[in-house]
C-alpha cells in the first residue's frame, strides 16, 4: 500500500490534489468578494462582516491556516509539475502552435506559473497589509470590532496600492481562465461536452472575479468610494 506521501507525489495524487485544491481556492475567492463588495453596502456592512468571522475567536485562524496550507499545496504542485514539464522539453519551440481540442492552450495556460507566483507573493503581502494591518476599531451593536472598512478606503487612496492591486487582479482573471477547466479536468472531467462548457463557464467565473476585484479599488481612487463611505464624505 503507498503511503499519503506517495499518493501524493504520484502523477495520479498530484493531479487529483491540485484540481481539488484548486476548485476550493476558487470557492474562497467568490466567498471573499462577497465579502470586499460590502465595502460598497451600508455603512456598517463590511466592519460587521469582518465582525461577524472575528467572533469565531480561534476557528478563525483555524480557518486561516488550512486555506493558508490549501494555497501552499496547490502552489508547490503547480510548480513541481512546471519543472518537470520545463526539464522533459528543455527547448522552447521556434514557433507555437495548438490544434485546439482537449489541451485548451492559450496565454492563460502557458502564464499558469507566472500569474501562480505572482498571486503567491500577493497573498503574503494582502494578508500583511489587510489581515495583520492596524485597522483600529469601530463600535457595531455595542461591540467593539476591528475598522478594516476604514483600512480598505485609506489603503486605496494610495495610487501604488489601488493600480498594483487592480493588476495583480488581472492576472488572477488570467489564471482562472484556464485554471477553473483544469481543477476540474484534474478531478476526472473526459467529456468532451462538459469539458467545453466548463471551458467557458470557467472564463465567464474568470471575467467577473477580475472586474469585480479590480473594480474595488479604482472606484476608491477616483473617488466613487467616497460616496459609498458616507464617513468619509464631507
Amino acid at each position: 500500500m503507498p503511503t499519503l506521501l506517495q499518493a501524493a507525489t504520484s502523477q495520479v495524487g498530484r493531479k487529483l490534489l491540485t484540481g481539488a485544491t484548486g476548485v476550493f481556492l476558487v470557492l474562497f475567492v467568490i466567498f471573499h468578494l462577497g465579502g470586499n463588495l460590502a465595502v460598497f453596502g451600508e455603512p456598517d456592512a463590511m466592519n460587521r462582516y469582518s465582525m461577524v468571522l472575528h467572533n469565531f475567536g480561534p476557528l478563525l485562524w483555524f480557518a486561516r491556516v488550512g486555506l493558508l496550507a490549501v494555497f501552499l499545496i496547490h502552489t508547490w504542485i503547480g510548480i513541481s509539475i512546471w519543472l518537470r514539464r520545463r526539464k522533459a522539453r528543455p527547448n522552447k519551440y521556434e514557433v507555437y502552435s495548438s490544434k485546439g481540442g482537449p489541451s485548451r492552450q492559450s496565454l492563460s495556460s502557458q502564464s499558469m506559473a507566472f500569474t501562480g507566483v505572482v498571486l503567491f507573493v500577493f497573498v503574503i503581502f494582502h494578508i500583511n497589509t489587510f489581515a495583520l494591518g492596524d485597522t483600529g476599531t469601530v463600535v457595531i451593536d455595542g461591540q467593539e470590532t476591528h475598522d478594516i472598512k476604514t483600512l480598505v478606503l485609506d489603503t486605496f487612496q494610495n495610487p501604488v496600492y489601488a493600480f498594483g492591486y487592480a493588476f495583480v487582479m488581472l492576472l488572477l482573471g488570467t489564471h482562472l481562465g484556464h485554471g477553473v477547466w483544469s481543477a476540474f479536468t484534474s478531478l476526472g472531467m473526459t467529456s468532451k461536452k462538459a469539458s467545453a462548457v466548463m471551458y467557458t463557464v470557467g472564463s465567464l467565473i474568470a471575467v467577473l472575479l477580475a472586474v469585480g476585484f479590480l473594480f474595488i479599488p479604482i472606484y476608491i481612487y477616483f473617488g466613487g468610494g467616497c460616496e459609498a463611505a458616507l464617513i468619509h464624505c464631507e
